[in-house]
């Protein structure tokens, strides 16, 4: 859908510097409304489609103290927290612009001002409002879409805001209605038990037995009398009958993680299993029949494994009928902050107990690390930290994080990244989707300063002029 045409407000009690103003923007195609007073401005924002104002501080001849400018910006962010502002005066007061720039003013002009400086600076905001306001109507979107997938699925809880995990997760509910065997990659802690769960409570089985095996962490002597049972004296120390964990899914769905860990025989009595239903329990020829929904998942390169013949090319095309890769933590970077405060509440001890909360330093940790545990990396660490911090308010140091801050200041190399500088701008980039595109917002999240984080942007080749897709 179109955006319509976004305006810039002009708001100053003086004709002549409105004229002035309309004709400049004019010149360069920039569409405008004006007002002369506090009140009218407020109209004029109310009725939509301005995109940045341009206000004067003080309104009336007799009136130099800026006040009444000070009291329309915080008016205006009363009513849109995120409308840039360009704060524009005949009487320059330093300490007002500094004041009200930490409290998110874009920009500050003496009168008479530059007009390329105020052009340039009108343009790139208004661009920026546009990229704001695309980024919200696509968050407002994808919130529907989670809300109404979750209306009419058991989603178990998971916690995502990204469109990576939403398409996941709406792949995950579509399949679990079939029979069919399902594959889960993706990095170790990333969520692929979660997956599974999904899975499983929203097939045909959800009131059946729901078995987890880790293959992993089987010895690889006991792995197959674990998965398809063992009469008793099948193997050295076995006194009694051991039913495995196939026979004892039976009729419900079995998770088997780190399914490259199985061994070539285990892979071969599997391949069995996945074609025909049958097993044999280890010491016996006697044939079994379990019905079983196989849900697997693995870390590993299965390809590169049946090329190095650890795994079995037959029996992972068996597996992989519906695949449901998992991307790392640091791929969605939206859900990095989402999971953090949903794990920080579930700290809280006691329906009264007070809850804590992150400081801007610690978010914007958060968002810089590399998480190369995943979500497992992420729940530790803020399990660690609700345990050791001295208050409420839980600090990169808390998290064990470098602040973004020092990072900045190079005393933590770049995260590892598929080229050079490319984690700094991701990192960059999803500070500015966090802040919808403010950039003294953004600069907040990252503990820079906003010119700082402007001339990081301009290092990385990132530019807010860019139109939404």
């Amino acid at each position: 859908m179109r955006q319509p045409r976004l305006s810039v407000l002009i708001v100053d009690d003086e004709p002549s510097v409105v004229h002035a103003l309309e004709v400049l923007f004019d010149i360069h195609r920039i569409a405008t409304v004006t007002a002369a007073n506090p009140d009218e401005a407020m109209q004029r924002i109310e009725e939509g489609d301005v995109g940045v104002v341009v206000q004067d501080m003080n309104f009336g001849v007799d009136k130099t103290s800026g006040e009444q400018g000070v009291r329309l910006f915080h008016r205006i962010r009363g009513a849109e927290p995120d409308l840039p502002v360009v704060l524009m005066t005949a009487w320059a007061s330093l300490e007002t612009a500094v004041q009200l720039i930490k409290e998110g003013a874009n920009d500050y002009l003496a009168k008479p001002w530059d007009d390329d400086k105020l052009v340039v600076s009108v343009r790139n905001l208004l661009q920026m409002r546009r990229l704001q306001l695309e980024n919200r109507r696509l968050q407002d979107k994808s919130r529907v879409a989670r809300e109404e997938l979750a209306r009419r699925h058991d989603l178990c809880g998971v916690v995502y805001e990204s469109e990576e995990m939403q398409r996941i997760v709406s792949l995950a509910v579509n399949v679990a209605a079939s029979d069919a065997p399902v594959l889960i990659t993706g990095p170790s802690g990333a969520g692929k038990e979660k997956l599974a769960e999904i899975v499983q409570a929203n097939s045909r089985r959800r009131d059946k037995p729901f078995l987890r095996v880790n293959v992993g962490a089987l010895p690889e002597e006991l792995m197959e009398s674990e998965l398809f049972g063992a009469e008793a004296g099948a193997y050295t120390g076995s006194r009694a009958l051991r039913v495995g964990h196939f026979e004892s899914a039976d009729g419900g769905t079995l998770f088997l993680d780190e399914i490259d860990a199985l061994s070539l025989s285990g892979q071969v009595k599997l391949l069995r299993v996945v074609q025909s239903g049958e097993f044999q329990r280890l010491g016996s020829s006697k044939a079994r029949h379990a019905d079983v929904r196989l849900v697997s998942a693995t870390n590993s390169d299965l390809k590169q494994a049946i090329a190095d013949g650890r795994f079995r090319e037959d029996l992972y095309y068996r597996l992989n009928v519906i695949e449901l890769p998992v991307p790392s933590l640091v791929m969605r970077p939206q859900d990095i902050l989402p999971l953090a405060r949903y794990f920080l509440s579930m700290t809280t001890q006691g329906a009264d107990a007070a809850e804590p909360r992150f400081d801007v330093e610690a978010e914007a940790a958060l968002l810089c690390h590399d998480w190369a545990g995943n979500v497992r990396e992420l729940q530790n660490r803020i399990q660690r930290a609700s345990l050791t911090a001295d208050g409420l308010e839980i600090t990169a140091h808390d998290l064990d994080l470098v602040p973004a801050t020092d990072e900045a200041a190079g005393t933590k190399p770049d995260l590892p990244a598929t080229g050079p500088g490319a984690a700094e701008r991701r990192r960059v980039e999803q500070a500015l989707l966090e802040a919808e595109g403010v950039v003294s917002k953004a600069a907040d999240y990252l503990g820079l300063s906003r010119q700082a984080l402007y001339r990081k942007m301009e290092r990385l080749g990132i530019v807010l002029e860019r139109r939404p897709r």
